[in-house]
């Protein structure tokens, strides 16, 4: 089929491989000049005016992310040579907190648990026999549950040093406002997966080297039509098929962020036909109830700055960043590092000067700022009993992204399972 893909994030990279893989032939549009999305690469300038290169925002990834290690192996790059991996592991300043061993499932957890620096025993057998019942209820819990409410029996201890960290990087919400059927389904596949799969993935190269830029070799060499800095003007259904500005595609998907791809169905509504209406207009309402979380990454540099760890969490009394990356131990030049804000609310400058402020309290570093990215609509707001857009729109009219009806928060994981679930769905290729 001829298939058009709309937007070059990583959920519509992994349409277009997956789709010239299986044989059709793709167009793939974005409007920036560069892919990647939400996880790109940006050019910075350290104070002494060295280049270097950052991210729009500071990453992590999880061995459980199996589609993800799939499609970077599809497209030639090697994740042991781009990812740090690292026992699950979230270490204060103090060095007190949570880190797990190299063990096979569930070992590995029982023993990071029972060896956690500065929890009581009272902490541990907190923590101990919520696991046992979320095992025991294989992670399920009620639609409308939050994080909170799944995790209330854990001690305040285990719910600042443990829970807190986890949910807002992997929803980007507080545990009061997170749904905890996403959570545990996000536990249940680090903690009881494959071998490896609780462990940290830290990315030692830019976000474009990760996937982006090897997916644009693949489908080059695939012979796809890769069509950058180029927005859709138009689409418009003609005789069974979808005409993007003039040209006619057999399936059409929209693999752009909720706000673009309603922009886009909306001047499809005024073209089209009642029947085709009704279904588009649904999806655009459940698309525009999405609500959606800010992250800001804070860059900062010192000279010969050099963290105990590549990845230190922060607590909340010390300032807003969550976590703390030495970029010079991913890669980067010595010095460089970052400070991530899940669910970030203030201004940029206000933020940045907080953190700046936090780095002094919390690490005893003096430094100098480099590069504030605030990325608004990092996330969306995976709330409890959440109703997501589906992935069929209408006939021949379909969208991936990570906001998609599906099992994952706004991750890379669930972002490239949209696109891969896609193209491989049943009847898909009818």
């Amino acid at each position: 089929m001829r298939i058009a893909v709309v937007g070059a994030g990583w959920s519509g990279l992994a349409a277009a491989v997956t789709a010239v893989e299986a044989g059709h032939t793709v167009s793939l549009y974005e409007a920036a000049r560069v892919p990647g999305g939400r996880a790109r690469a940006l050019p910075g300038t350290l104070p002494d005016g060295t280049a270097v290169t950052l991210d729009n925002g500071q990453h992590i990834l999880i061995g459980a992310y199996s589609h993800t290690l799939a499609l970077m192996r599809a497209v030639g790059v090697a994740p042991e040579q781009v990812l740090l991996r690292l026992p699950l592991t979230l270490r204060f300043p103090d060095g007190n907190g949570i880190q797990l061993p190299l063990w096979s499932a569930p070992w590995d957890a029982l023993a990071g648990i029972l060896s956690a620096r500065g929890w009581r025993l009272a902490d541990k057998w907190s923590l101990l026999r919520l696991a046992g019942k979320w095992q025991h209820t294989n992670f399920t819990c009620a639609q409308d549950a939050s994080v909170a409410q799944v995790c209330q029996a854990a001690s305040a201890r285990v719910m600042q040093e443990l829970i807190e960290p986890l949910c807002v990087s992997a929803l980007n919400l507080g545990s009061a406002q997170a749904s905890g059927k996403v959570f545990l389904r996000v536990l249940r596949d680090a903690l009881f997966g494959a071998p490896g799969a609780s462990n940290l993935l830290l990315p030692r190269a830019d976000l474009g080297r990760l996937l982006p830029d090897a997916a644009l070799r693949r489908l080059a060499t695939r012979g796809a039509q890769v069509r950058l800095a180029t927005r859709v003007q138009r689409l418009t259904p003609s005789a069974g098929q979808w005409h993007i500005d003039g040209q006619a595609f057999d399936k059409v998907i929209l693999a752009t962020p909720a706000a673009d791809s309603v922009r886009i169905l909306q001047a499809v509504m005024d073209c089209c036909d009642a029947a085709l209406a009704k279904p588009i207009g649904h999806w655009i309402t459940v698309a525009q109830a999405l609500r959606h979380t800010a992250i800001t990454t804070v860059y900062a540099f010192g000279a010969g700055v050099h963290l105990p760890h590549p990845m230190l969490a922060l607590r909340p009394a010390s300032g807003p960043a969550q976590f703390v990356f030495d970029r010079g131990q991913l890669g980067g030049p010595t010095g460089l590092l970052a400070f991530v804000v899940s669910a970030s609310s203030g201004e940029r400058d206000a933020t940045q000067e907080q953190v700046l402020r936090q780095a002094r309290v919390a690490l005893g570093l003096l430094l100098q700022p480099v590069q504030t990215v605030v990325e608004k609509r990092a996330a969306f707001a995976c709330t409890p009993a959440l109703a997501r857009p589906a992935a069929h729109i209408a006939a021949g009219l379909a969208a991936c992204a990570d906001y998609v009806d599906g099992p994952y928060p706004s991750t890379l994981e669930g972002a490239v399972r949209a696109g891969v679930a896609l193209i491989q769905s049943p009847g898909f290729a009818s």
